[in-house]
């Protein structure tokens, strides 16, 4: 997942879950072995009745094993033992992966600007815990498992401190960077890899019908994302979030400005001027607007309403609070919804 944390993101820029049941897996055995053992009456029934009852009531061969606790390595070389069932678990900015697999998180990523809000009705009765996980509060939710989304956001001795509260397993910089990978790491440490599995089904499936949909809309149309918070404007690449989405996996064309950037000094979103932007060539532009109030006297300015995309009245525009700076399978498939919505008609 792309981070947009302002207090330490990799790119040092701002950006980034779910309410379902917690499944519980541990109640069906133990119910049908203590039945297996009961006449329901007084005295003592014939053999072939208690074997009758026996076969009746037996566990099927097939009924899926408990789950069990387990011993994995994490990105650091932690040897970290997963509980068998996590029940109280802590994955801060990785809620989205938690959503999609149906667990509920006890506490939830924010900052001092709020919280992921693209996921705020999955969210909205989780409590927020601070994106730096201060240890007081880590300990007053009583988790019983942490995932910690990458190396940097646990140096200086913070690993230790929150394995001490609770088993704590780094996901790190290199799964973390792709979803899918990421979504399935996640599912096999919570025992829910199949629900990991269909989640990405259902979104590769979702992305290619997208894919048609937008490619008979805009043809070989090239369409340039751009970020405005605090009166500045970033660009994104193809690598992460958003830009992952609509020109990867949608296949839409990248615009000049991004291809004149060469690959290997690109960031997932790259700081662009205002008198760059004049060179602009894409057919459409997608503004993704955290600055509605005090950016209005930009997008109101000679040099953007100078620009192609903007003059032919091809700008599709997003607020802060929707999923294009987040990367994940909820978010995701919201962007996807979010690019139909915008070019599908």
């Amino acid at each position: 997942m792309f981070s947009f944390n302002l207090q330490g993101s990799r790119s040092g820029k701002l950006a980034v879950a779910g309410l379902m049941t917690t499944t519980l897996l541990l109640s069906a055995c133990g119910n049908n072995n203590s039945n297996a053992g009961s006449n329901g009456g007084a005295g003592t029934a014939p053999a072939a009745t208690a074997e009758a009852t026996a076969e009746a009531t037996a566990v099927p061969a097939a009924t899926a094993a408990p789950a069990v606790e387990k011993t994995v390595t994490d990105a650091m070389g932690h040897k970290v033992t997963v509980p068998a069932n996590p029940q109280r678990v802590i994955a801060s900015y990785l809620e989205d992966y938690l959503v999609a697999l149906g667990v509920t998180p006890v506490a939830q990523w924010s900052t001092k600007n709020g919280t992921q809000a693209y996921l705020a009705a999955e969210l909205k009765d989780v409590p927020p815990i601070s994106y730096d996980l201060p240890l007081e509060a880590v300990t007053s939710f009583t988790p019983d498992f942490h995932i910690v989304q990458s190396e940097g956001s646990v140096q200086n001795g913070l690993y230790d401190q929150l394995n001490k509260i609770a088993p704590t397993y780094v996901l790190g910089d290199e799964v973390s960077s792709d979803w899918r990978a990421a979504l399935l790491k996640i599912g096999e440490l919570l025992n829910k890899t199949p629900e990991a599995e269909k989640a990405i089904a259902d979104y590769d499936q979702k992305a290619a019908s997208a894919k048609a949909a937008v490619s008979e809309a805009i043809g070989d149309d090239s369409v340039a994302v751009l970020w405005l918070v605090s009166k500045n404007f970033f660009i994104v690449d193809e690598t992460r979030s958003s830009g992952a989405v609509l020109y990867g996996d949608l296949g839409v064309k990248l615009p000049n400005l991004v291809t004149d950037i060469p690959a290997e000094s690109r960031a997932p979103w790259n700081p662009i001027s205002l008198e760059k932007l004049s060179e602009l060539t894409a057919e459409h532009i997608i503004l993704v607007n955290s600055d509605k109030a005090s950016g209005a006297e930009i997008t109101e300015g000679a040099v953007w309403k100078g620009i192609p995309a903007v003059k032919a009245g091809n700008v599709h525009e997003f607020g802060k609070d929707t999923s294009w700076l987040y990367s994940g399978p909820i978010a995701n498939t919201k962007t996807i919804d979010d690019i139909l919505s915008s070019f599908v008609k």
